[in-house]
């Protein structure tokens, strides 16, 4: 009967109870694993149009209009000079800054549980931009090379979070 549990652990039967434990009928335990998910809403917020653009296959940075800096990822402030910056278009070129070979999934989500291992998160700097970007590079590990060309490439979905509808590749 055992095999009606497909999460069952084991059951664990004390070998001897006491005549007076009031408690000897609860004594044998039971114990299984449980996956536990969580379904909750959140907000993008001011990094919004960041998302709703790759959907359009757009890439969007935000510039400083004092200090001409540009953020790639967006920030809503320059961090240089505190500024509210400006959303502004990047190519989606750029160039391989350096890389970290991942041979584990952390399966946070049903996008990178799909991820083959060994997978690369790159730093990209993109052209146009005073910051390194951080995302999946698909490319063979053997032709990886500090400075080598790479660009945004989009897909088409479904995904479970919008920044899975890119990844780097090798230009």
């Amino acid at each position: 009967m055992a095999d009606k549990v497909s999460s069952k652990i084991d059951i664990e039967i004390p070998e001897a109870v006491a005549d007076d434990d009031v408690w000897a009928q609860f004594r044998q335990v039971e114990r299984i694993t449980l996956e536990l998910t969580q379904s909750y809403k959140y907000s993008l917020g001011k990094y919004s149009r960041f998302f709703i653009e790759l959907e359009k296959r757009r890439f969007m940075a935000t510039g400083c209009p004092g200090c001409n800096k540009v953020y790639a990822p967006p920030r809503p402030l320059c961090a240089n000079c505190l500024a509210v910056t400006d959303w502004v278009e990047l190519s989606g070129a750029g160039e391989l800054k350096t890389w970290s070979v991942l041979h584990f999934s952390p399966g946070s989500n049903d996008d990178v549980r799909a991820l083959e291992t060994p997978y690369i998160l790159a730093y990209v700097l993109l052209d146009g931009a005073d910051t390194l970007f951080p995302h999946l590079l698909k490319a063979p590990l053997d032709q990886l090379r500090f400075g080598m060309r790479v660009r945004v490439a989009y897909n088409d979905g479904p995904v479970q979070h919008p920044i899975h509808l890119m990844h780097f590749v090798a230009d």
